[in-house]
């Protein structure tokens, strides 16, 4: 028999990847209109919002048999407890940075996620990097700190998306639950917080929510924002090879410069240096990605 997955799955593994990385891609123009509210606010909403429309995916899906099986589990609650504590960092770093107007630092930040995955991979899994991997991580190095001597300034934002995405990737891919029932069950734990914070911490007066039709209807549709890219990305990722992945994964950084370009950020001398290192290194990724994928696998030992 063979393992090859059907091309009509293939297609529809490349194009719910795509959705779901574009949708992370544009996700700084929803952000860039909510500009008026405060990063607290729209985290605590993102939060909130998944919930229902969290549960409503669960259902269409009939995925509560996992949701049920995952809470009952100590250890997959234990590392959903850390997860969420994580992401919810995440996306207040990447919220507070679009609002600032450092879309440049978030894109940078995504666009080396995946040689943070690689050095974890060597730190924490004793995976060794072959040579092309060595020389994309060199370049990447070399680049943040271009940003950092020449830009005079260290990219702490940058960092932070990466090495917290990185983290939260790591303990998902460590506890058997999967993408939808993970995610329902990480804004689950998130949502009393979120919203113990927004009754007691956020004065009536300068509550968002309510004060204007647009305003809400924005804040509401901050769940099935949250929500629909993880459900493409599942729906990709079962059926794509590791590699079509990691060189679609692209399509998310990439929009978010080009958008931090239209929304008029300083695009400075020491960011195109930090940006033409970072760009050759990812390229060099992807195209070590390809190139393992297509080589030949060795053939399992005979049996004497």
């Amino acid at each position: 028999m063979s393992a090859t997955v059907p091309q009509n799955e293939t297609r529809l593994g490349v194009s719910a990847a795509i959705a779901a990385y574009t949708m992370w891609g544009l996700l700084p123009l929803f952000l860039i209109a909510l500009r008026d509210v405060g990063a607290d606010q729209v985290l605590v909403h993102r939060i909130i919002w998944s919930v229902p429309f969290g549960a409503l995916i669960i259902i269409g899906r009939k995925q509560w048999p996992d949701v049920k099986q995952a809470l009952r589990d100590p250890k997959v609650m234990i590392a959903l407890f850390a997860s969420s504590a994580i992401i919810a960092l995440n996306w207040l770093i990447y919220i507070a940075a679009v609002q600032s107007q450092h879309i440049f630092e978030a894109s940078l930040g995504y666009y080396i996620n995946p040689l943070i995955y690689v050095l974890v991979g060597v730190l924490f899994l004793g995976e060794k990097l072959g040579r092309p991997q060595q020389v994309a991580v060199a370049l990447a190095v070399i680049g943040v700190s271009i940003l950092t001597v020449y830009g005079g300034k260290f990219p702490t934002i940058s960092l932070v998306l990466a090495v917290s995405f990185t983290g939260y990737g790591y303990i998902r891919k460590l506890a058997p639950v999967g993408a939808m029932p993970g995610l329902f069950i990480e804004t689950l734990i998130l949502a009393p917080f979120a919203l113990g914070y927004l009754l007691f911490f956020v004065p009536e007066a300068e509550q968002a929510f309510g004060t204007a039709p647009a305003l809400t209807a924005l804040l509401l549709a901050a769940g099935p924002i949250t929500v629909l890219p993880l459900l493409c990305f599942a729906l990709g990722a079962r059926r794509l090879q590791l590699s079509t992945l990691g060189f679609l994964q692209f399509i998310g950084p990439t929009l978010q410069f080009l958008i931090g370009l239209i929304d008029g950020e300083p695009f400075t001398r020491a960011h195109q240096l930090c940006f033409a290192f970072i760009w050759i290194a990812a390229g060099i990724f992807a195209w070590d990605a390809i190139r393992r994928s297509r080589a030949p696998q060795p053939k399992p030992a005979l049996q004497s």
